[in-house]
């Protein structure tokens, strides 16, 4: 089934922008998700020590607050392009929207937990924690933006 199409050719366009809307709803989901678990606001300051050289509990928060809002904000744009790949393999719809969905999803934990985390300077009895928080975290703000996505590209 094709989305519903009366803007032509300005619908992909239209659809990254709903992917930056949708992460902003999302960013904002997982900055209530985050504080509210044990080690949930650790992982911006995780990556803002990486880039520093820091202990996460002495990095720069601005810098952290920075790293969690550009790239929670790019996360939704680089969802809609999953999606646009996943539907030129396997059509449009749910298949394809649960596909980008996955994919994400272990694209940002495992991002962090492969690449990021393992590079940081936290203390190994933290790791355990901080690696589920993320996935919650992750998980908390795809439940924004996919069902965005996925209803907003239908209406356009």
């Amino acid at each position: 089934m094709e989305p519903l199409s009366t803007h032509g050719e300005f619908v992909v366009p239209l659809r990254f922008a709903l992917g930056l809307v949708a992460a902003g709803l999302g960013v904002a989901v997982m900055d209530a998700v985050m504080p509210r678990l044990p080690e949930g606001e650790t992982a911006p300051l995780v990556a803002s020590g990486v880039l520093t050289d820091t202990h996460p509990d002495e990095a720069p928060r601005r810098l952290a607050a920075v790293v969690h809002y550009v790239a929670g904000l790019l996360t939704g744009p680089l969802f809609v392009w999953l999606l646009l790949v996943a539907e030129g393999l396997v059509g449009p719809g749910i298949v394809a929207t649960a596909a980008a969905d996955l994919v994400l999803f272990v694209l940002m934990v495992g991002f962090f937990i492969v690449v990021v985390l393992p590079r940081s300077r936290v203390e190994p009895h933290r790791v355990g924690t901080i690696q589920r928080d993320w996935a919650a975290s992750a998980a908390a703000y795809l439940l924004v933006v996919v069902p965005v996505v996925h209803v907003g590209s239908t209406l356009l």
